[in-house]
């Protein structure tokens, strides 16, 4: 995985360099460029330096973004995955503007604005991912995601889920919440690899590893 640590944060080398997506400091290192990725903008980034392990993205994979927004994540992914694909399902059509411009610098993204919660809808233009990455802020995130992994995962491959405790009950513990979640992805056939909390970048919120178990 090619994630490289400089000036104390997390970087990715620029697979388009000179040009920046939401202000990031670039570090030009002999013939290399890097864009320092911030973990306050990124809940991927807040969850590797908050002990993410075993979590696999190489250079050919190909991954199903749920959630893509403006781009941000999606930017480093995209330059880990150079030789790979990003499919980047984006509801919003004000930030899918945003990210088709994104895509017209940046050739392995895949822009799709369409509904996560409906995958069907997208099942003709998305192919078996190795990661399916689920980023959606709504009380049924765990239920879209597990939607998502049972058609487009292929086998061996993992998931990524990063849950909002406040979008699914703002009355609840946030501690109680993430058990709720984890107990749904158990009793659907899914494994729990690793749960990581990614404060102090994001309050009330968690990233489970995860992979199917059947």
């Amino acid at each position: 995985m090619e994630i490289y640590q400089k000036d104390d944060m997390l970087a990715t080398k620029n697979i388009t360099p000179g040009l920046r997506v939401y202000g990031e400091k670039l570090i030009n290192e002999e013939e290399d460029e890097y864009r320092l990725w911030n973990p306050h903008r990124s809940k991927l980034a807040a969850a590797l330096l908050n002990g993410l392990e075993n979590f696999k993205l190489e250079k050919d994979f190909k991954v199903l973004y749920l959630g893509a927004s403006t781009g941000t994540t999606v930017s480093h992914i995209s330059d880990v995955v150079s030789d790979g694909i990003i499919y980047a399902v984006e509801f919003s059509p004000v930030s899918m503007r945003k990210l088709n411009n994104l895509c017209k610098i940046r050739p392995n993204i895949a822009p799709l604005l369409n509904d996560a919660t409906k995958p069907k809808n997208y099942i003709d233009l998305v192919e078996k991912v190795d990661l399916v990455y689920c980023d959606v802020a709504q009380p049924n995130q765990s239920e879209l995601f597990m939607k998502n992994m049972n058609l487009f995962l292929k086998d061996g491959g993992q998931g990524l889920l990063m849950i909002k405790a406040r979008s699914i009950d703002v009355v609840q513990k946030p501690k109680k919440i993430f058990k709720e979640e984890e107990r749904k992805l158990k009793s659907n056939g899914f494994s729990i690899l690793q749960k990581v909390k990614l404060e102090p970048y994001e309050k009330d919120h968690a990233g489970f590893l995860i992979e199917k178990s059947f």
